[in-house]
């Protein structure tokens, strides 16, 4: 138990570092073509933070254990946007641009009711549902770059780009960091894993709260330094990213590699409690999060309060169960 204990840290330090430096590199590529902030934060950083979940889902689906798969996609959306987000929301609310927030907030809520109608309707992520959630992703990004590249290049974006890195640097930190990435998703799958069994907690429950906290530490590193930096476009679009890519990237590789069905390790009012909680939690908090901000272009101090709020609930009602 200790053992699994320490090595499940060990994974989550490699995840961190991995997208540390994963974030490093790819942001410093983005950056010697003059790609603009918003550009960097929906895209290139929001894939770079997202790939702990790709390798941990894709993992755990190819071992055979499709809740994690699935509980770790849904999981993160509600801790990158309940508690990450709703952090830096309550510590300084700031204004939006609603035209550049379009975009990833309609994708993401497509991609959201296709997958809720699959979880509903059939309960059976298969192959072609996988593919097709990929072919989302690709789109989403032709229309992203499309979108970015008509906006023009901010100073402080031309100013960055001078980072004191070369080129090679940036591309050896990027590796590096996607290769720690996937050493730390599998000791932290494998681990996760044992931890669970040993206190007997359904690994469904575990995915939906460790591991999608640990997962998403790379989203709360990236928003914390963009806050301290003056770079709230660079954070709220990282989220927004993240959590579509949570569901068109992380479930789509997984199901295309190794369908899974929705877990049913817990009961909720006589149903299963993915159907009945994480669901519609998931759809709440980023409504909650993205209709002010695309309404009224800006963030209040009270919508971080409440997500917070309701991310404590939800964890108490996850572990009770």
């Amino acid at each position: 138990m200790l053992i699994a204990i320490l090595l499940f840290a060990l994974g989550l330090v490699c995840l961190i570092k991995g997208g540390d430096w994963f974030v490093d590199g790819s942001t410093g590529v983005a950056r010697k073509f003059h790609l603009p902030e918003l550009l960097i934060g929906a895209t290139i950083v929001s894939i770079g933070t997202t790939l702990p979940e790709v390798m941990v889902s894709t993992t755990s689906a190819l071992t055979g254990h499709g809740e994690i798969a699935y509980g770790n996609a849904i999981g993160s959306i509600i801790c990158n946007t309940a508690l990450i987000a709703a952090i830096t929301i309550t510590v300084k609310p700031a204004p939006v641009n609603r035209s550049a927030l379009g975009v990833p907030v309609f994708f993401f809520f497509l991609s959201a009711l296709i997958y809720a109608g699959v979880a509903y309707f059939s309960g059976y992520f298969s192959r072609f549902v996988g593919l097709a959630l990929l072919a989302i992703f690709v789109i989403h990004m032709i229309v992203a770059v499309m979108q970015m590249k008509k906006a023009p290049v901010e100073s402080q974006d031309l100013e960055n780009d001078e980072t004191g890195k070369s080129l090679g640097k940036n591309i050896f930190l990027l590796i590096i960091g996607a290769a720690l990435i996937a050493v730390g998703a599998d000791l932290l799958v494998e681990n996760g894993t044992l931890i669970a069994q040993a206190l007997g907690v359904p690994g469904s429950v575990i995915a939906l709260t460790l591991v999608a906290l640990g997962t998403s530490l790379p989203e709360l590193v990236t928003a914390i330094a963009s806050l301290l930096k003056g770079h709230g476009a660079l954070s709220l679009g990282n989220i927004i990213g993240a959590n579509l890519f949570n569901l068109v990237l992380v479930t789509g590789v997984s199901a295309s590699l190794a369908p899974f069905s929705v877990p049913q390790s817990s009961m909720l009012f006589g149903y299963n409690s993915s159907l009945v909680l994480d669901i519609p939690v998931m759809f709440a908090v980023m409504l909650l999060m993205t209709v002010p901000a695309l309404i009224r272009g800006k963030l209040f101090r009270a919508q971080g309060i409440l997500l917070l709020l309701t991310y404590a609930a939800f964890c108490m009602i996850q572990f009770s169960l």
